[in-house]
């Protein structure tokens, strides 16, 4: 299947005839910067373009609950900072309860409007951190000094965690 495809997959399941599901599809494509690569076939894209795909399928078919496991992790720098300011958008939108499982604690607090802190093996909440930042969100809140006490205090309660699992001592 063609990437227009892909993200039109959901929509299909869901009986959504073939005009409507195409051009939902094609609006999401263009979202998240793919518009030139509807044509295209995943083996003909990058690691990170077939996760831009994988993001719009996710989001045209409109759920009620969204689900997203480490979205952003193989995505270059700058990409990652369009399509996690794009997410907000989206999220400003369509208010979609959004569960969002992520190692980047700096994401995770811009992002969030809770943050749950895992410990390693087994997995179990260390710790509920409700993020004081009302909403609409933008990114240039990272500069706040609230977000930065919260990232090193998430980071302080799995420093040492992380440290044991690489075997560099603390």
């Amino acid at each position: 299947m063609t990437v227009l495809d892909n993200a039109a997959f959901g929509l299909e399941m869901q009986g959504i005839n073939r005009r409507e599901r195409y051009d939902r599809a094609r609006a999401f494509i263009e979202r998240v910067g793919l518009a030139a690569f509807a044509s295209n076939y995943p083996h003909e894209l990058s690691v990170g373009m077939r996760q831009r795909v994988a993001i719009a399928r996710a989001f045209v078919t409109d759920p009620h609950v969204l689900l997203m496991d480490e979205p952003f992790g193989s995505l270059d720098a700058q990409t990652k900072l369009v399509l996690q300011e794009e997410l907000l958008r989206i999220w400003k939108e369509h208010r979609k309860l959004v569960a969002y499982v992520t190692h980047d604690i700096e994401e995770a607090v811009l992002l969030a409007d809770r943050v749950l802190v895992m410990s390693g093996r087994p997995g179990r909440i260390r710790k509920e951190i409700t993020i004081p930042l009302g909403r609409p969100r933008d990114l240039a809140d990272r500069e706040r000094p609230e977000v930065t006490q919260i990232k090193w205090q998430i980071w302080k309660m799995l420093e040492d965690e992380v440290r044991k699992g690489l075997e560099i001592p603390t």
